[in-house]
């Protein structure tokens, strides 16, 4: 943030929040409901009361309010207390505040709390902090990596090297993250999307009284400081060094050429309900800023977190854009994973609107240009936008993909159409407005459901420790424990999970989109069962780093189909296929069944594929080769007839144990059960050079 010689020169009418000057601070807040506004200036994160009280004014024909004061530097600690036109008194903090402390206290420390209310005022209501923007990025450099070549790492900053073996001297945090960067770009992604850094107070649960007082929030899906990164994921709590630690993170990825996406959610607060603890909007402006039933009183709640921002009013659309464009701007992050983002299409009356304002001005604004912004294209209340959420430029996870890719590996029939569909870019979901395969965000697992390894290992859901008697989280995932539900040392029910594991991983890079794996899912983490582990910062929900070792056959495989994907462009294509598709001669792709035919689409659970790698059939550079992708999710072997290949086909790789046997004379493939292959037609020019 530049700063201002004077604080004269701090132009008026400008956002809500802080701007420093040399001289000083102007400290802004934005409420058309309140009678009066005082700043509240503190010595120490745990101070009780504040040790200056100053008066803001209404600036005129406005709702903000301003006061300047000089000699104020980064650091100083702030609040409000707001008196509402109806009487009630509330300290606030300042929603556009770039950094919070809860009292100065470290990550999940319950002192001070009493079970049954939640501090509103005192030693442990949040406080803001002046943030002074210096900091040296030296020769930084956004990665800037194309969608195409894009591979994402869904990880959260918490569980990522809090457990055992993670081998970092700050487990835990920003700090940790960086000493793992390493292992990262051995992996070869090219992101990390964070699960959410915004500030928020794990300690939400605390105040319910019960079983769930003892759990912590650790995913974080419950956002206080929209601008401010959490203080508790630092080394250092102080609101100032998780500001410099979250920078210095985002500086060391971009020398490792990865990127930083933010999961980022705008669609509620932690205010919760009316119920709730009241920290800013609720004393602010609360029917600007929340949606609420016909009775004027009850918080609509399409998040199923209590209350819905209202994202389409002004006041919210000029929030959330500040914050985008802090983050962007100061913070240098990549892109945006929008959580819920079907919920920010809701217009006044709820309903999802066709061209919600606030779409419109994030693609207006020229701080947001070339971010990545991923919409997760549902919410709480039912309404589905997969495919057709309202900006075409936006990329979409895709669930579809998710489900069906995983209902084709346990066997099911009548998926095979499905499966190609989806290894082929989802067209049906994607082909419209100009949109290409690289709209969608495929996976398998992500946070939110079983991981990879849990989809092998239960067929139910084991969610008793979230105290919500196993109602929370998804019912219906698709999962096969190969006959044991749990872990075992069965060396048959392992080598079947093994290739089950992946059969899937292989599906998701083999397919046309963009990529996403779970943080430890390359080595098959587990939750124990607990496909819904927000509330388990333990064992649970933590990354077992001993399972790199266990599993290290899975891990290495992971990774050669990062490299496979990354060396062949007819895998990451920007168009979707053309030409024959089905029974034809000639094509960007062509599917087959094990007979070298049509495949069976209504009964089979084998098929077969030639993908074209040639310039004319892809926007990426090509290297010419053709593949030949082979999948049997039946019990019995396939034997696939192979398309003709002057050059010969190679086998690049199987999921299954021994290598299935190529036979070159009958131009055949014998793929065992359960298992998946890849083979490579080198092109002619480099076979005479070999």
């Amino acid at each position: 943030m530049a700063q201002a010689d004077r604080i004269d020169d701090i132009p008026r009418g400008g956002p809500p929040g802080v701007q420093l000057s040399a001289g000083g601070a102007a400290f802004a807040l934005r409420s058309a409901d309140a009678r009066s506004v005082e700043l509240l200036l503190f010595d120490r994160p745990d101070a009780p009361r504040p040790a200056a009280v100053h008066a803001l004014a209404r600036e005129a024909g406005s709702d903000l309010w301003r006061i300047e004061r000089p000699g104020i530097g980064a650091g100083q600690l702030y609040g409000y207390r707001v008196v509402r036109a109806d009487g009630a008194r509330h300290w606030v903090l300042d929603p556009c505040a770039r950094a919070v402390t809860f009292g100065g206290r470290a990550w999940g420390d319950r002192t001070g709390l009493r079970a049954g209310r939640t501090p509103q005022r005192g030693a442990r209501f949040p406080k803001a902090a002046v943030v002074d923007d210096a900091f040296d990025w030296a020769d930084d450099a956004p990665p800037r990596t194309p969608w195409r070549d894009t591979v994402i790492y869904e990880v959260s900053i918490r569980s990522f090297t809090r457990g055992p073996g993670a081998g970092v001297r700050h487990p835990g945090t920003y700090e940790g993250l960086v000493e793992r960067i390493p292992y990262l770009r051995d992996l070869g992604v090219t992101a990390v999307e964070l699960m959410p850094v915004h500030e928020f107070n794990e300690l939400e649960f605390f105040g319910e009284g019960g079983p769930r007082r003892r759990l912590l929030n650790a995913w974080g899906y419950s956002t206080l400081g929209f601008l401010a990164p959490m203080a508790r994921f630092a080394a250092d709590p102080d609101p100032l060094a998780a500001v410099r630690a979250f920078k210095q993170m985002v500086k060391a990825l971009h020398a490792a050429g990865i990127e930083v996406i933010l999961d980022v959610v705008y669609n509620h607060t932690g205010e919760g309900g009316a119920e709730g603890p009241v920290y800013h909007l609720k004393a602010l402006d609360p029917a600007a800023y929340y949606h609420f039933e016909s009775d004027g009183r009850t918080h609509f709640n399409a998040t199923g977190c209590g209350n819905t921002l209202r994202a389409n009013d002004p006041l919210a659309i000029e929030l959330i854009v500040e914050s985008l464009a802090v983050w962007t701007r100061t913070m240098r992050v990549d892109g945006f994973r929008f959580d819920l983002a079907t919920a920010l299409t809701r217009g006044d009356d709820g309903a999802p609107m066709a061209r919600p304002p606030l779409l419109d001005r994030i693609a207006a604004d020229p701080r947001l240009r070339g971010v990545k912004l991923i919409a997760e294209p549902w919410d709480a209340h039912g309404h589905l936008q997969v495919g057709h959420f309202p900006a075409p430029d936006w990329a979409e996870w895709n669930d579809r993909f998710r489900d069906d890719v995983r209902a084709f590996w346990t066997g099911a029939r009548g998926r095979l159409g499905r499966f190609a569909t989806r290894l082929a870019g989802s067209a049906d979901l994607y082909d419209h407005d100009g949109r290409g395969p690289l709209t969608g965000i495929n996976y398998v697992a992500c946070h939110d459901g079983f991981t990879l390894g849990d989809l092998v290992r239960y067929t139910r859901k084991h969610n008793a420790a979230n105290a919500e008697d196993n109602r929370d989280g998804a019912s219906h995932n698709f999962s096969v424990n190969h006959g044991v539900e749990g872990d075992t040392d069965d060396p048959a029910v392992e080598a079947a999970r093994l290739r089950h594991m992946k059969n899937l991983a292989a599906s998701l890079f083999l397919a046309q989109g963009v990529p996403m794996i779970a943080a430890g899912d390359e080595f098959a983490r587990t939750q124990q069962g607990n496909n819904n582990a927000y509330a388990q910062d333990n064992a649970i929900g933590w990354l077992d780093w001993s399972f790199l070792e266990r599993y290290r056959e899975l891990h290495d495989f992971v990774r050669a189909l990062i490299a496979f994907r990354r060396a062949h462009p007819a895998l990451r294509r920007d168009r979707f296929f053309a030409g024959a598709i089905d029974g034809g001669t000639d094509g960007d792709i062509l599917w087959f069944g094990p007979d070298g035919h049509t495949p069976d689409w209504e009964g089979g659970r084998a098929l077969a594929c030639r993908i074209d790698g040639s310039a004319r059939h892809t926007d990426a550079p090509a290297d010419g080769s053709a593949l030949f992708l082979a999948f049997n999710a039946g019990r019995a072997p396939a034997r696939f007839r192979l398309p003709s290949a002057p050059s010969g086909w190679t086998l690049a790789w199987a999921t299954e144990t021994p290598a299935p046997r190529l036979d070159a004379a009958s131009e055949m493939l014998a793929l065992g059960p359960t298992a998946c292959a890849a083979l490579v037609e080198a092109p002619e020019r480099a076979r005479r050079h070999r």
